[in-house]
């Protein structure tokens, strides 16, 4: 008596029966995005990003999810080698911030997101595109701002970019202009008051301590910027960037002496 289903036939209903029960225990953008978090909050991006990544094909518009993936890219960045592979995943996570930011036009951290990935590419990038970015920087904060106040990484992000500015000597903007069109200016007192600000919002993050100090080195108050460069470097490291900005103020401590 022939069997009902030949080996062949058997195995391609078992793969049938495995798809529909992938099918059945599918998991919805939501679920998917809460196994991420669990992940990235070790800094874990190589088992985040797949389910952000699984979660942004259900819901593409999603600019919570976008800016999730961003991150991620930012975060692959960090750990890049060479500033090939740096630009590379830096260009991936600004495509994501983009969207993000077109998606979510109430969504401050949306805003938001264009500005963090171009201020970490911006070390990278050739001198016309350093000068394209600076406004677009400067336009993401200020959306981020008018719509959360309170975000402390864009009051971060907005000192920073002050201090970036306020560095460039007349000269070297006057040449910047000539060839590559209008920077923007900054002022370290700027600078200074959005830092400032940024530790009033949130006073758990180094980060802000460190760039209050880099920029008080930058206006040559040298005890104001060890006291608070020394504070951040004494705090513990609670983000994946916090290894990064430490050997900032560490390089900036050293040119103090």
């Amino acid at each position: 008596m022939r069997p009902l289903f030949s080996r062949t036939a058997f195995k391609t209903a078992g793969g049938l029966l495995f798809l529909l029960a992938n099918v059945c225990w599918a998991q919805s953008a939501d679920e998917l995005v809460e196994k991420g978090k669990v992940f990235e909050r070790k800094f874990q991006t190589n088992d985040a990003l797949p389910l952000y990544l699984a979660a942004e094909k259900l819901e593409p518009n999603n600019s919570h999810i976008l800016v999730r993936i961003a991150r991620q890219y930012r975060y692959l960045m960090t750990d890049a080698s060479s500033k090939q592979d740096k630009l590379r995943l830096g260009h991936i996570a600004l495509d994501y911030s983009v969207r993000a930011a077109a998606a979510g036009a109430r969504d401050a951290e949306a805003q938001l997101a264009p500005a963090i990935t171009l201020g970490k590419m911006l070390p990278y990038l050739p001198t016309k595109e350093q000068v394209a970015a600076s406004p677009r920087i400067k336009e993401s904060v200020d959306k981020a701002l008018a719509l959360d106040p309170r975000n402390d990484t864009a009051w971060h992000v907005l000192g920073r970019w002050h201090r970036v500015l306020a560095d460039v000597s007349l000269v070297k903007r006057y040449l910047a202009e000539m060839i590559y069109g209008s920077l923007p200016k900054g002022s370290n007192e700027a600078a200074e008051h959005a830092m400032r600000k940024a530790i009033e919002l949130n006073p758990n993050r180094l980060m802000h301590y460190i760039e209050l100090g880099r920029i008080y080195a930058q206006m040559g108050r040298k005890d104001d910027a060890r006291q608070f460069i020394n504070k951040g470097l004494a705090m513990p490291d609670s983000e994946k960037d916090d290894p990064e900005t430490k050997q900032r103020g560490r390089e900036t401590l050293q040119k103090l002496h």
